[in-house]
């Protein structure tokens, strides 16, 4: 038997894993485009054309998952599955919406090492700009949405500058708590929320719960892991999804330190891999499959499932140990002005990633930055389609080595 879907605002009766399913699979099989374009095709879906959510409960869970690391999209679906037919619903829901990416991102994880030569070279040179083109437009856009007032532009350079002083690992990690910091003494009383004291007060076992396994999961060496033969791969990936605020992009750097670094996987590969994300719907969290699988540690289907469920596990746990208790918190003034300062934070970090590895490692010469800059045109002005731009930048790149 299923269990029961979470008590939230559903005009429509429960529904069955499988209806779950397939709802997700054609989303994730046509929904280009990154998480905010991911969040406009779930309230069409969910909210206008099935009626599973009201407005205000869609509109919730969406602030739930903007509160909490991980990829945002994905855990708004995972969510959506979870009120519709409970956990099989929320696996059935993450299933649908990631599988078609995973599974195009492991078979580009064999294909490349097959495209060699010139052609091959330049093939994956293009990819790599357009990584510089995506994460300049993820900065701009973040900026604009997330450093709105001196307060939180200040706390985004200041961000930078741990990122800049420190490991990247420790570095991020730093960045993110003193922000945290920044935000709970600089930026209460702006836009606040008004407070709901209304509903019931949920069972605390299901949070208790989910808040040690994610802990424990995270733990350096953890105990859980200590005897598992891909203990190291799933940790790498673990981590890094549970340190991820801001969306599927300020993952890059963390995701680099962590494979890159240790010569798991060169920055080329890096980079390519990165670049090709860009060209596949669903969640670009899928990057993890590509990379876990031509890891040098672990490598192939194996690596790839287990890079896969580990950078989405740790923000899935925190969904469904905070979705019930999630309206009572977001009404906390404190909780506002602390994710206010983390969310500038992320600005800050992933412009350092966007300085490297994506530009240094992209721009080799000039030309390299006119293609960069087209590309950035088409995505910010004329709002062309990724896979659009993807074509563009393998092309001018291909271009410019034959010449």
């Amino acid at each position: 038997m299923a269990a029961s879907p979470i008590e939230i605002d559903t005009p429509s009766p429960p529904g069955s894993a499988l209806e779950v399913f397939l709802v997700f699979l054609s989303l994730g099989l046509t929904s280009f485009g990154g998480p905010i374009a991911h969040l406009g095709y779930f309230r069409r879906a969910f909210v206008e054309r099935l009626g599973w959510l009201e407005e205000t409960a869609f509109a919730d869970i969406i602030a739930l998952c903007q509160f909490l690391p991980g990829p945002a999209s994905s855990q708004v679906g995972y969510a959506v599955g979870l009120t519709r037919a409970g956990f099989w619903g929320g696996a059935a829901a993450w299933t649908g919406f990631t599988l078609p990416s995973a599974v195009l991102m492991t078979v580009f994880a064999y294909a490349a090492p097959r495209v060699s030569g010139s052609l091959g070279d330049a093939v994956m040179h293009g990819l790599t700009l357009m990584s510089v083109a995506v994460v300049a437009q993820a900065v701009l856009a973040m900026a604009r949405s997330l450093c709105t007032d001196r307060r939180t532009a200040s706390i985004a350079v200041a961000a930078a500058m741990i990122v800049i002083a420190a490991p990247v690992a420790v570095g991020q990690l730093a960045a993110i708590a003193a922000s945290a910091l920044a935000g709970f003494i600089f930026c209460r009383g702006a836009r606040e929320i008004a407070r709901d004291a209304g509903g019931t007060r949920p069972a605390t076992g299901l949070l208790v719960a989910g808040l040690v396994l994610f802990a424990l999961l995270f733990a350096p060496g953890g105990v859980i892991l200590r005897d598992v033969p891909a203990a190291a791969l799933f940790h790498a990936f673990y981590k890094s999804g549970a340190l991820v605020f801001g969306g599927g992009h300020v993952v890059l750097p963390l995701l680099r330190e962590q494979m890159v670094t240790p010569g798991w996987v060169s920055d080329r590969a890096f980079l390519a891999g990165y670049g090709a994300a860009q060209a596949m719907p669903g969640p670009l969290f899928t990057f993890a499959a590509y990379l876990g699988a031509i890891a040098r540690n672990g490598g192939g289907l194996v690596g790839a499932a287990t890079a896969l469920v580990a950078i989405f596990l740790p923000g899935l746990i925190l969904v469904s140990a905070l979705l019930p208790h999630w309206r009572r918190l977001r009404h906390s003034t404190t909780a506002q002005a602390v994710m206010r300062g983390v969310n500038a934070s992320v600005v800050g970090i992933l412009g350092m990633a966007f300085y490297n590895p994506v530009w240094v490692n992209g721009i080799r010469a000039p030309m390299d930055l006119g293609v960069a800059l087209a590309a950035f045109a088409l995505l910010v002005a004329w709002k062309a389609p990724p896979l659009l731009v993807v074509a563009f930048c393998v092309a001018g790149s291909v271009g410019l080595a034959r010449l």
